[in-house]
């Protein structure tokens, strides 16, 4: 058995002081293979100030002479081993319990790699976290033991992604359109044009999404 992966908490960038999470919605952050925390921690402005934000570091170093960091392997044959996404799901699943217990809610954030852990994650603890979004990633193929209890918590995910994205293979696109609907509430697009990237249109929509996720804590 591997050996379970540990997030660095002093790599963490926090939007506010760590004690000030208390109350609040926190919307955690997850880079995409070869960025690191700085990476999605410069969409600060383009998200509501209401949500306190954490961008994490992925656990991994990718093989050189590739920057940055990742969340798992995807090169060699094992790379399609749905279990290296779920290894590093259980590490931001247990960094929130170890340093988000005081947060009114938490949400998920992901880029590519990131959005595919946020969306695994989200299965393994589907109460623990709030909604998630996925930008250029996609859902794992295969069961976890939660999908159940996701299917009857059906949370918030949107999911967003580009026409012209030639990094994420078909079949985990089509894998993705056909799993989410009958799991989660889903909101999702498909940008014309946009490659493996994010539009300024699609942070729009993630800022519309999240301020709704404000509105329906209030009304609760």
């Amino acid at each position: 058995m591997s050996e379970p992966l540990i997030l660095d908490a002093d790599a963490v960038l926090w939007s506010v002081d760590r004690a000030a999470i208390a109350g609040r919605p926190l919307l955690l952050l997850l880079h995409g293979y070869g960025a690191d925390e700085h990476d999605l921690y410069a969409l600060r402005p383009f998200l509501p100030d209401q949500f306190a934000v954490a961008s994490l570091a992925a656990p991994l170093a990718p093989p050189w002479p590739a920057p940055g960091r990742s969340w798992y392997p995807i090169e060699g044959l094992e790379s399609r081993d749905a279990a290296h996404v779920t290894r590093a799901a259980e590490a931001v699943v247990a960094w929130t319990g170890a340093h988000a217990e005081a947060a009114a809610s938490v949400g998920l954030l992901g880029f590519s790699q990131g959005g595919a852990v946020a969306i695994q994650a989200l299965r393994l603890d589907p109460e623990r976290f709030a909604f998630a979004v996925n930008l250029s990633g996609y859902a794992t193929p295969g069961e976890l033991p939660r999908d159940g209890d996701l299917a009857e918590i059906k949370p918030p995910v949107f999911w967003g992604r580009g026409t012209h994205d030639d990094v994420i293979p078909p079949f985990l696109i089509e894998h993705t359109t056909q799993w989410l609907p009958g799991r989660v509430e889903l909101s999702g697009r498909v940008y014309p044009g946009l490659t493996h990237s994010v539009s300024e249109q699609e942070l729009a929509d993630v800022d519309a999404f999240l301020r709704k996720r404000l509105e329906d804590a209030i009304a609760r």
